[in-house]
């Protein structure tokens, strides 16, 4: 591992085939804890390259745990975590914002690592169970075209590298695949990082990766989501076509709002914001849901443009199908629990 540490560390880019054996030595257990920081920080530093992302991404995928496909094509709105925005979980309200919209939603996601809150501590927050098993992750993707995926329960390899990121304590390589290694195959796909001169790079180990169709932003301020501060920069793949293009929150009728007015707090106060925009209450929070889960909904093709892509959105909320989507994946959690305690 050493020699690939001196590498980075020299800001020397790793080939494909390089990078594989690196991310097999970062998953040996006999590996030095600190060799791997050195690894990690040292590639974050010079600046990772979208052969290094998906060599990482095939070697992960390797290792972790298969669902078995319900039918159907699915989406991802995993972001990449990491912007230091502290807002609050918006791909997460998306998600059932885009399940009631009628979209097939595999939604990949983990705890805190660099926020006050992941995806996974504010679904506990909601009474969302994380540790559903495989074939449970799949039923509720049956049966409501919407599984929430808990990163550790599908890469087991993962647990360690988990504790060194939080000892890092700021965003590494695996920030940037932790929205590329669904286990689900993803037709399409909408995902943000916090880096507007990446986004053509992610947007190519997409395509990479066999996505037909997928959406990257980099939102105004460096957010991993599609922000109402200002112009945000996207890449469309288009079947092959990577397709660049900006977009404020006016072009698609938002209105414009600064980054404190979509802060958030613990997994407590986030859930309570989750309900409150799904129970409908308009303002900056509601608009932004809208206008991210209004692109995911235009990745997915459902809509033929992000303006239709909103006002699906919006009418996903209005008409309560997307708080639905909340109550019916808590539901199903609770009736997990009650056959635990039967047994």
């Amino acid at each position: 591992m050493r020699e690939f540490v001196e590498k980075v560390q020299a800001g020397v880019h790793l080939t494909f085939g390089e990078m594989e054996a690196a991310a097999n030595e970062l998953f040996d257990d006999v590996t030095e804890t600190q060799d791997i920081i050195d690894f990690l920080v040292g590639l974050s530093e010079k600046g990772e390259t979208a052969q290094e992302i998906a060599a990482l991404v095939s070697v992960m995928k390797g290792f972790s745990l298969n669902l078995p496909s319900a039918e159907g094509t699915y989406t991802d709105n995993c972001g990449t975590g990491g912007d230091g925005s502290d807002s609050f979980n918006i791909s997460t309200t998306s998600a059932f914002v885009l399940a009631g919209a009628g979209a097939k939603v595999a939604k990949h996601g983990n705890r805190k690592v660099s926020s006050a809150a992941g995806s996974s501590d504010v679904l506990e927050a909601l009474g969302i169970r994380l540790d559903l098993s495989v074939e449970e992750m799949t039923e509720l993707l049956e049966q409501e075209g919407l599984t929430f995926i808990y990163a550790p329960h599908v890469h087991p390899k993962m647990k360690r590298i988990g504790a060194i990121r939080q000892q890092i304590g700021k965003p590494t390589i695996f920030n940037l695949v932790g929205p590329l290694t669904n286990p689900v195959p993803l037709a399409t796909q909408f995902t943000g990082i916090s880096r507007p001169d990446f986004t053509m790079e992610y947007a190519s180990v997409l395509n990479m990766l066999g996505r037909k169709r997928a959406i990257v932003v980099s939102g105004s301020g460096g957010m991993d989501e599609a922000s109402l501060a200002g112009q945000n920069s996207f890449v469309l793949l288009d079947n092959g076509d990577l397709i660049p293009f900006t977009l404020t929150p006016e072009d698609v009728g938002l209105t414009v709002a600064p980054p404190s007015a979509i802060r958030g707090g613990n997994a407590k106060e986030n859930a309570a914001i989750i309900y409150a925009i799904l129970q409908g209450k308009r303002g900056p929070h509601f608009d932004t849901v809208v206008f991210n889960a209004g692109i995911g909904l235009f990745a997915n093709g459902q809509a033929g443009t992000i303006q239709e892509g909103v006002e699906m959105a919006t009418d996903s909320i209005l008409s309560g199908r997307a708080l639905q989507k909340l109550e019916a994946v808590i539901a199903f959690s609770e009736k997990v629990g009650q056959k635990e305690v039967a047994r």
